[in-house]
């Protein structure tokens, strides 16, 4: 059974944290231009989800587990961020809009991780998996803003949509059927990101990536999706 932390008050996910900075004007003006006209929460919402998963490009080189590097402004800023910074983001967003949000996590197993990355990382696990939690029409729905659209072309694998009604976690098969996602470890939510604890199995499981979780050099993400499944359709199938 897994041990989950009690359920944090409405209240509380609707505060702004040194991470998920709802009050900030950058956080709250992009939350607004991307809710437009919208006219209730399941609406923003689902207009949030798709600002976050498509204007935020997912570059897992661009780890950085400190506050400075996972707040909410800085992600707007680099316009990009690996799936704990665009959970917070999207928190945020929400929470500048008065939807409660809070942050999801999990241990996955990618079976689409490039060749670079896998090597830099010793494996294709995935710790502290990071999503976000929208309090939607009185219950908790999951919403996985990770991969945007133009990573998921190059990868072959469809993109995750969002209704605001049922949950939407990463696919378990790519679009060709092959293995892609797979959910090994729910370690639960937080109303605010647990740093040390991240940052612990961050070292424990990625060693070589120091302290703040970076991988050992960086690198172009999609383009290194692209080429890898280039490379694979040339080879041979048996």
């Amino acid at each position: 059974m897994v041990d989950r932390p009690p359920e944090p008050d409405l209240a509380v996910c609707l505060r702004p944290t040194p991470f998920i900075e709802s009050e900030a004007p950058a956080v709250r003006a992009f939350a607004l231009a991307a809710a437009g006209d919208a006219r209730t929460d399941v609406e923003r919402a689902v207009r949030l989800f798709y600002a976050v998963r498509d204007q935020i490009r997912y570059d897992p080189y661009g780890v950085e587990l400190t506050v400075e590097g996972l707040r909410a402004t800085a992600v707007l800023e680099r316009k990009a961020g690996f799936c704990v910074a665009k959970a917070i983001l999207l928190a945020a967003c929400a929470r500048a809009l008065g939807i409660p949000a809070r942050l999801g996590f999990a241990d996955v197993r990618n079976h689409l991780v490039t060749e670079r990355l896998r090597a830099q990382m010793g494996t294709d696990v995935f710790v502290f998996h990071g999503y976000t939690e929208l309090h939607l029409e009185g219950r908790w729905v999951k919403a996985t803003p990770t991969f945007n659209r133009s990573l998921c072309e190059r990868f072959g694998v469809r993109t995750l949509e969002f209704d605001g009604r049922h949950d939407s976690l990463l696919h378990p098969f790519d679009a060709t059927g092959e293995r892609h996602m797979e959910y090994i470890r729910d370690r639960g939510h937080a109303a605010d990101v647990p740093l040390e604890d991240i940052r612990r199995a961050f070292q424990e499981h990625y060693p070589a990536m120091g302290v703040t979780g970076a991988p050992a050099s960086a690198g172009d993400f999609e383009r290194e999706a692209a080429e890898d499944a280039a490379r694979h359709a040339r080879e041979p199938t048996t």
